[in-house]
């Protein structure tokens, strides 16, 4: 395969923003499950501030 032809099958395709749809982000809290939208703001905030840990860094 050509590098312009890999190129071209790699390319992620664009939605236009009609065709997106809304996702509901959920996250476990004090052990239960709540949809991030149901969080108040500071709370939003400290989720929105959080770090995902990445085990391959650590290694």
């Amino acid at each position: 395969m050509s590098n312009l032809a890999e190129q071209q099958h790699l390319a992620i395709p664009t939605l236009l923003d009609s065709e997106r749809t809304r996702c509901e982000v959920w996250t476990r809290v004090m052990g239960y499950h709540r949809p991030v939208q149901a969080f108040n703001v500071g709370k939003q905030g400290e989720f929105a501030e959080r770090r995902c840990f990445d085990e391959a860094r650590i290694r």
